[in-house]
């Protein structure tokens, strides 16, 4: 093998890009198969992994549907791998398991290897996972004996069942950060259009006046659910299963706790059988399919609002398609993208737990939840659109206002009116507005002219005897300003509560963005701290 030129890695230690790692100034020499010698002795890869139990390699099939599918999953948790490699190898040492000799050899390479990213590593499915395809590499530039010291202690069930908490604790910490930006958004207009009046619907038909401000926060609050449920699946999440080793722990005296710490881990995962669980990537897959939900409700809202029938939003022409055929066209393609990926959403937890049932109790690589991989980015990606969308909306206050001239949705108004005025139940109010909103659709009379007249009609024709109201103040009780300006229940649509629910709103994102901001601060810490206790070790 030929010898290279010493590159610095990225804590400044030497080492070779196709060779071994240049230690105190001095570089092995190889022998004359081309491997190095360490310490004066010759030493080869020696056998493939699966040849000292195995009497044949894998098949082609193996590795085309079960090696090579693995191992490009795992090169998107490379980071993690690497990050696992160092912490293990930190606490071994530190417990004298392995001699600081073989630490301070393995210790620059590793951060030579993760510095270079996974594509730096050459992958052959002979050897399967991500683990042995790292191992390979050591052994490849500080021979077999060395690399192979630092797998002690430890097997691929907890290595892999912790390279994947920590790559999903920190996908599900960026679709958090795409809630909250969302969540920003939404309270911006909401703000805006605080005092918009819009129709709000039951069945699709009218209800009650609201303020489109009051309805966009209460995507605010969905969101802040949604928020919620992630932190809830994050704590579950982001528990240290290293140590648990092959599912009964190991005779070595390792610092399950020291791991933790180093990794950024709440928690460590005490029973060693619970290190391959994964219940929590089912609950996360859940929790993401929350989000969806959420998103497509909005999106279904806006969709339909947008329309030419409702026409009270108009999304901004950058969210658009057109036709090829109808001119006239503008298609609100990004809310139709957000419903389709809503739909596939719906699938994800029960996909997960689904598989789970073939398992058991045992360990099987059917644990590991690939589809998390795709859902983590299809929901960051959808939020992100969805922010898109809000920020430019073009809000049609003068349409959403024509809606309303010609609404009955002021009606409950009128019973609550003639309940506090008249003395009538509620049931026989509502029996009496219900009767007048027939009588003038059947006559054609519009809101704007309904008398008192027709209210005394109405109530001779349901209650037997009539119910007196001037004209002036039945037109008061139908108007929808007036309507919206009398809500005074906490969390209604009136001036003083949405004012309310902007501050409420405001303070629980300013809640979750420091519940983020923390924990990736401790993550951040757990680097630092490995970083260190590299060094003191390379001392």
């Amino acid at each position: 093998m030929p010898i290279a030129t010493p590159l610095p890695n990225i804590n400044g230690h030497t080492s070779l890009p196709n060779g071994p790692t240049k230690l105190n100034g001095h570089t092995p020499t190889p022998n004359a198969n081309g491997h190095p010698k360490i310490n004066g002795h010759s030493h080869s890869q020696g056998v493939a992994f699966t040849e000292a139990r195995l009497a044949k390699p894998p098949s082609k099939l193996l590795q085309l549907y079960e090696n090579l599918p693995t191992v490009i999953r795992e090169k998107r948790q490379f980071d993690a791998f690497l990050q696992i490699d160092l912490a293990h190898l930190v606490m071994i040492t530190e417990q004298s398991i392995i001699p600081r000799s073989i630490s301070r050899q393995l210790f620059p390479v590793l951060l030579d290897i993760r510095s270079r990213g996974a594509d730096s590593v050459p992958l052959d499915m002979d050897k399967g996972t991500l683990l042995l395809q790292v191992e390979s590499v050591l052994a490849s530039r500080l021979g077999e004996d060395v690399a192979g010291m630092l797998h002690t202690a430890r097997s691929r069930i907890d290595q892999g069942a912790t390279a994947r908490r920590l790559f999903k604790r920190d996908k599900l910490l960026g679709v958090m950060s795409y809630i909250l930006d969302l969540q920003k958004v939404l309270i911006r207009v909401a703000g805006e259009n605080k005092d918009t009046i819009t129709p709000t619907y039951t069945h699709l038909q009218h209800s009650q006046p609201g303020t489109f401000g009051h309805y966009l926060l209460s995507y605010v609050d969905k969101l802040h659910e949604d928020f919620q449920r992630c932190q809830d699946a994050f704590t579950r999440a982001n528990r240290n299963p290293l140590g648990g080793v092959g599912l009964s722990g190991t005779s070595w005296p390792i610092n399950r706790e020291r791991t933790t710490e180093l990794l950024g881990f709440d928690s460590t995962i005490y029973h060693s059988k619970l290190s391959r669980e994964a219940f929590y990537a089912a609950e996360i897959a859940y929790t993401l399919s929350f989000v969806m939900a959420t998103l497509n409700d909005l999106a279904t809202d806006l969709h339909l609002f947008s329309s030419v029938e409702f026409g009270s939003v108009e999304l901004d022409d950058s969210y658009c398609s057109t036709s090829s055929i109808f001119p006239q066209k503008k298609n609100p393609v990004t809310l139709e993208a957000i419903k389709a990926n809503a739909g596939s959403s719906v699938n994800w937890g029960s996909t997960a737990l689904a598989t789970f049932r073939g398992e058991g109790t045992g360990d099987q690589g059917i644990r590991s939840v690939p589809l998390l991989d795709g859902a983590f980015e299809t929901t960051s990606n959808m939020l992100e659109l969805m922010g898109g969308i809000v920020d430019t909306l073009q809000v049609r206050g003068e349409r959403m206002k024509n809606l309303l001239e010609s609404s009955w949705c002021t009606s409950s108004n009128l019973a609550d009116v003639l309940v506090r005025n008249n003395g009538l139940s509620f049931r026989q109010a509502h029996h009496v507005v219900a009767r007048l909103v027939r009588i003038c659709e059947l006559e054609g009379v519009p809101r704007s002219k309904v008398t008192g007249a027709i209210l005394e009609r109405a109530a001779e024709e349901t209650l037997g005897y009539a119910v007196v109201m001037s004209d002036g103040d039945l037109q008061a009780s139908l108007d929808p300003q007036e309507f919206v300006r009398t809500r005074i229940s906490a969390g209604s649509v009136g001036p003083g509560e949405v004012a309310e629910i902007l501050r409420l709103s405001g303070n629980a994102l300013e809640d979750d963005e420091r519940w983020l901001n923390e924990k990736k601060e401790q993550i951040k810490r757990a680097e630092e701290k490995l970083k260190k206790a590299i060094d003191v070790i390379m001392g």
